[in-house]
């Protein structure tokens, strides 16, 4: 009968953990795809909502982001990737037979030069769990701006997450190419209940000019590990089988 119960406790422990990731597993990203502004989209970003209503036809602000080179929101941009590839939009990013596609989640993407002025695109993360995991994943591309010239290569997204830092795979297309969409995935750990998520533009090579994009970006607690779901599934057989055992002993 002990045996049972202690079975029963550690059950109890793992179905706790596991409803504990499965209820963190909301994505804790304020308008990750960037479809919440204040003064439209299709503009360059302003430093804050004050300085974007001083220039309302051509500046507006992320919804829950923050866009700052140190001196105003920097060369970063909210595109609509349904009309990116036209005259209409405020990049004109080549499409001639690149491969250029829209972004399959939502139509406005978060657009950044790396090698002209580019800002910081952050954000502050509440509801962290100090020493837990956590998973950012997001979609991003590299396309080029009409009117300019010049292959592109090894431009990334820096991403900063409290006193973390990683970069994802660099990017490189010809002279008018577009990469193609990507998906990006990596793992921090909280080191405080609140912590500012960053990502920045970067470039190695002066091909003009090279446009990363960025949309659906998403954090969520890390899924447990295969082997947490195998000890509760061999805990559950062992107990089935304890209690068949002691069944068949009282009859």
């Amino acid at each position: 009968m002990m045996r049972i119960k202690s079975i029963l406790l550690s059950l109890s422990a793992i179905a706790a953990l596991s409803a504990g990731v499965a209820h963190a597993s909301t994505n804790l990203i304020t308008n990750g795809d960037f479809e919440s502004t204040t003064y439209g989209s299709n503009k360059q970003l302003a430093s804050s909502v004050s300085a974007a209503a001083a220039d309302i036809d051509h500046r507006t602000t992320l919804t829950g982001w923050t866009s700052s080179n140190g001196n105003d929101g920097g060369y970063n941009f909210v595109l609509d990737t349904s009309i990116a590839n036209t005259t209409a939009s405020a990049i004109w990013l080549k499409s001639d037979g690149n491969g250029f596609t829209p972004s399959a989640t939502s139509n406005n993407v978060f657009a950044s030069d790396a090698l002209y002025y580019p800002g910081v695109l952050s954000q502050t993360v509440n509801g962290l769990q100090v020493g837990k995991a956590y998973t950012l994943t997001f979609n991003y591309a590299l396309g080029q701006q009409v009117g300019f010239n010049g292959a592109n290569s090894d431009n990334y997204w820096q991403v900063g997450f409290g006193g973390t830092t990683k970069d994802s795979n660099a990017l490189s297309i010809a002279d008018g190419g577009f990469s193609g969409w990507k998906t990006a995935s990596m793992s921090f750990t909280a080191a405080n209940v609140s912590q500012a998520l960053s990502f920045l533009a970067n470039g190695a090579t002066p091909g003009a000019p090279p446009f990363m994009l960025l949309d659906n970006v998403s954090l969520t607690a890390a899924v447990p590990e295969p082997s947490t779901w195998g000890m509760m599934l061999g805990g559950l057989g062992l107990l089935g089988w304890m209690m068949r055992r002691r069944a068949a002993k009282q009859a």
